[in-house]
């Protein structure tokens, strides 16, 4: 079955296809990519996955779908709340006459 594979970062990005046999886990398409060929600071050990969007409990043991896209997201560099009220600081008009 046809599978992607997919890691971004602000720069740049790598979208791979493989087929797999049927049962292949998330953890198990990213490793059979080679997509840390790409980025050699990927370790699919500790990488969050996901599908979709929609983050896995556990990427050894969820089993993918045809045409599903796995998704390695990358650490967070701040925590979203902290980002929200930045943004929101940032876009607050001053108030002088």
């Amino acid at each position: 079955m046809w599978v992607e594979v997919v890691y971004a970062l602000p720069d740049n990005q790598v979208l791979l296809q493989l087929d797999v046999p049927e049962g292949t886990t998330l953890y198990e398409a990213a490793l059979q990519s080679g997509i840390t060929q790409h980025f050699e600071h990927l370790d699919l050990e500790t990488a969050p996955m996901g599908v979709f969007g929609k983050r896995a409990k556990d990427p050894k043991t969820q089993v993918l779908e045809e045409g599903d896209r796995v998704e390695i997201y990358r650490p967070l560099l701040i925590d979203p709340k902290q980002a929200r009220i930045n943004r929101a600081n940032k876009g607050t008009p001053s108030k002088t006459k």
